[in-house]
């Protein structure tokens, strides 16, 4: 298993900002259309005080190692869960269909007078005896890349007044 914490600031803003912004459609699509996703599906429904998410995504696999590569052909696909119970926390469970891979960890918004802060923790699992543990870290590689495109995209998304 491979551990991944990252953290996400938006400055200037309020748990309440970064919420809507992600339970945005508009904000989802615009992470995947900066990622260069092949395929993205977004569905967003309201659960209480807090949303459930999916997302789906397709990304290309050029750019990665060839073993990788002929285990996953030429994209690889992710199913996102997460489950906002608030909107300060969400439980996430990211699963690859067909592959013996998932993520699995929480996410927790918190605001102090400079902004706000997305806290992620997830830990990458992939059960292939002898390269599980490569292919665990090119995973958590591909998180954090994601992570941060994320970021950027949020950062102008709160920024121009879109929420």
């Amino acid at each position: 298993m491979k551990p991944v914490n990252h953290t996400l600031t938006y400055p200037d803003t309020t748990v309440a900002d970064v919420f809507a912004m992600l339970g945005d459609p508009t904000y989802r699509q615009a992470v995947g259309e900066y990622q260069h996703v092949q395929d993205f599906a977004c569905d967003i429904t309201p659960a209480g005080d807090g949303m459930e998410v999916r997302l789906e995504q397709a990304h290309g696999t050029s750019r990665i190692p060839s073993f990788a590569q002929r285990l996953v052909g030429h994209e690889i696909r992710f199913v996102q869960k997460e489950s906002w119970r608030s909107p300060s926390s969400a439980e996430i469970h990211v699963t690859i269909p067909g592959k013996p891979g998932e993520m699995t960890g929480t996410a927790l918004l918190t605001e102090d007078p400079d902004g706000t802060t997305e806290t992620v923790n997830l830990t990458v699992k992939v059960n292939i005896p002898l390269v599980g543990t490569k292919i665990e870290g090119l995973i958590a590689d591909l998180l954090v890349k994601a992570l941060r495109a994320e970021h950027e995209v949020g950062v102008r998304y709160l920024a121009s007044g879109s929420h």
